[in-house]
């Protein structure tokens, strides 16, 4: 069976929105969306984070174009579904 069959795709299911940026205030993550909103959480949500130093928290990247968020040098992934089922 075709996975469009009866009005149902699996194939191309989106995130509610993409991440584009990252910032951080001095207790929060702080990660503006395509669509224009802003999410910020408590850092202690995520104590890699709250641990690393600035150098290491600016050194992110996106993953999935924009689904997620990765911190190579803490190890640490992020993604937006997480942070927006938070609220």
């Amino acid at each position: 069976m075709n996975s469009s069959m009866h009005g149902i795709n699996t194939l191309g299911c989106k995130p509610l929105a993409d991440a584009v940026a990252v910032s951080f205030t001095h207790d929060s993550l702080v990660v503006t969306l395509a669509d224009g909103r802003s999410v910020s959480t408590p850092l202690e949500w995520f104590p890699r984070l709250q641990r690393a130093t600035p150098r290491q928290r600016r050194n992110w990247r996106l993953i999935g174009r924009g689904v997620g968020i990765h911190w190579e040098d803490v190890d640490e992934d992020i993604s937006v579904r997480t942070l927006l089922a938070g609220w």
